[in-house]
């Protein structure tokens, strides 16, 4: 099969590489396509406590495809079934997952990019966050992960302000029902305080994972208001304004799940929002890229230019 390696410092080879086969309990995917996580770029940019090269298909971890060939010990996932899958080697033509982290797709599905993982940490995001018909939800970084989870507010009756720095993002944020869309920039505070008569958000989302994007989430947090970390913060230690937090009594929740089991009922959450019509996650694909332009993939997530997808995803 063909396979992408990552051969750092943003090198990318496509490789052939022996077909892995499912042992005990597991079931191997032919995949139809890859999301491409924001924690897969310090990987493909080169960090020097990565060993290179990675394996091929690392660390793609965002797969859905068709069962193809299932190992012995397993119950439940037959060939030929459509599914959405926890596993780590996603940048290539097959690969192998669990049983027990795979999702069925219904057939409602078929011809849907549906990256699992990304779909379902959104899901967790939401249900950590506790949000309710009424609240005022502000989505500081309008990304994948933060329109999903403005969309699944709003439908939850939330009057949603996504504040974004991108155009684009903007404007998918409007489409996924944002009720306000602003710039980030030094007016988001007092726009966000005339827009909700100085009360500010019962609940801020931080999803961007930069240090201004958490500062700026804490300003916006109203007196014993839910401040949510969503954001991937991997680029080195962050300052928090402390006294600001304490001052206003704020719950800060990091809403991030380690636990795989989580992770899948996550992706079976999203699969029934998806089926249910409760979330609409198809204005955030961009084009797909074909597994030789995993460069170019990795390239358009990592880059800051108004075409750069909300989520790439690679297809076979």
């Amino acid at each position: 099969m063909r396979a992408g390696v990552l051969a750092g410092d943003g090198m990318v080879r496509i490789c052939d590489v022996p077909v892995p086969q499912p042992g005990p309990g597991e079931v191997r995917l032919r995949l139809e396509g890859c999301g491409v996580c924001g924690s897969d770029l310090p990987v493909w940019q080169g960090r020097p406590w990565f060993e290179y090269p990675r394996p091929p298909g690392a660390p793609g971890h965002e797969t859905w495809g068709m069962v193809d060939a299932v190992g012995p010990e397993v119950a439940g996932v037959a060939e030929g079934e459509r599914v959405t899958a926890l596993s780590y080697h996603g940048y290539a033509e097959f690969d192998v997952a669990r049983s027990d982290r795979v999702i069925k797709l219904d057939p409602e599905l078929a011809g849907a990019p549906f990256p699992g993982e990304a779909l379902g940490c959104a899901m967790n995001v939401f249900a950590r966050a506790g949000i309710r018909a009424d609240d005022t939800v502000a989505v500081v970084g309008a990304g994948f992960l933060g329109s999903v989870v403005g969309q699944l507010a709003a439908r939850e009756g939330a009057r949603v302000i996504s504040i974004a720095r991108r155009a684009a993002a903007r404007g998918a944020a409007a489409a996924m029902g944002a009720a306000h869309v602003l710039g980030f920039d030094g007016a988001a505070v007092e726009r966000v305080g005339e827009l909700t008569g100085g009360r500010l958000c019962d609940v801020v989302i931080e999803s961007a994972g930069a240090q201004a994007t958490i500062d700026l989430a804490g300003e916006l947090t109203r007196v014993r208001g839910r401040l949510v970390i969503a954001g991937f913060h991997q680029d080195g230690p962050r300052q928090i304004d402390l006294q600001l937090w304490n001052w206003r009594g704020l719950d800060v929740v990091n809403a991030h799940e380690r636990d795989p089991a989580m992770y899948v009922r996550g992706m079976a959450a999203a699969a029934a929002a998806v089926r249910s019509g409760r979330l609409d996650p198809t204005p955030l694909y961009g084009a797909p890229f074909a597994l030789e332009e995993l460069g170019d993939a990795l390239g358009a997530a990592a880059g800051g230019g108004e075409d750069r997808p909300l989520k790439a995803v690679v297809c076979p």
